[in-house]
């Protein structure tokens, strides 16, 4: 199957929302109207305004608004690339490339499904999540932080399925790890995507081998390019050492060798 083009645009800041102190919600508007974009690929961001940020940065693409031609970005601010983005001026023109890399994988029936999102990964949940639960798949989400104020857009999680939570004080939801959730003691679901920290998917996938579950999770190895080039993100796999840029960054975890 031949992959899509991916596109250099200039897309205009419309809203910046502050979720947290670490978390910044930016949606950005283009002229025309945006290429097909599949849940669990990404756009490389062009930093302005940061004489320490050489390269793009990639970031998941959190949702697309069809209807209002509008893209969101999950930001969390760790550096100072990703702090000269956070305090770019609504009407800003960004410059990106997108939409990059593989996507999540659709399911072959309406079995219920599972989403784990930890921290930050929890940002291409949102959009498989909608488009699931528009194909009239019932979803369920498990997200977990490391307190309350890190778990993040649980209201718009909640508009396409379930919403179960688990956050490391218990200040919210059960205490405790993702993987540790009583959610996980019943054998109902037939397809599991996560993303997250890598030891959290790690958890996922094995939990997922053990009870027979076809799991994909969406790895987030350092990429410099997003095209394959630079070799940054090589992972070995089954199958080889591969890009995650461009054959994943979503793979199915029976190719990982985890």
């Amino acid at each position: 199957m031949q992959k899509a083009a991916s596109f250099i645009l200039d897309l205009e800041l419309t809203e910046k929302l502050s979720l947290n102190s670490q978390y910044v919600l930016m949606k950005f508007r283009g002229v025309e109207q945006f290429p097909p974009i599949k849940p669990g690929q990404f756009a490389q961001i062009r930093i302005d305004g940061s004489p320490t940020t050489y390269l793009r940065r990639p970031f998941s693409i959190n949702f697309v608004d069809t209807e209002l031609n509008e893209l969101w970005i999950l930001v969390q601010i760790v550096g100072d690339g990703t702090k000269a983005l956070s305090k770019a001026q609504v009407g800003t023109q960004i410059n990106m490339i997108l939409p990059l890399g593989n996507g999540f994988s659709m399911p072959l029936s309406n079995e219920r499904v599972l989403l784990i999102g930890g921290g930050v990964g929890v940002a291409p949940l949102l959009m498989l999540g909608k488009v699931l639960h528009d194909q009239e798949i019932p979803v369920t989400f498990l997200l977990g932080a490391r307190s309350a104020s890190d778990l993040l857009e649980l209201d718009l999680f909640a508009e396409y399925g379930m919403v179960f939570t688990t956050t490391e004080d218990g200040s919210k939801g059960e205490k405790g790890y993702v993987t540790q959730h009583s959610l996980l003691n019943t054998d109902v679901f037939r397809k599991i995507y996560t993303c997250g920290p890598k030891p959290m998917m790690q958890a996922v996938s094995n939990y997922a081998k053990h009870h027979g579950i076809d799991c994909e999770v969406s790895l987030e190895n350092t990429m410099a390019c997003g095209i394959g080039v630079c070799l940054c993100c090589v992972e070995n796999t089954r199958e080889g050492h591969v890009c995650v840029c461009k054959d994943g960054p979503v793979f199915n975890t029976n190719v990982l060798r985890w």
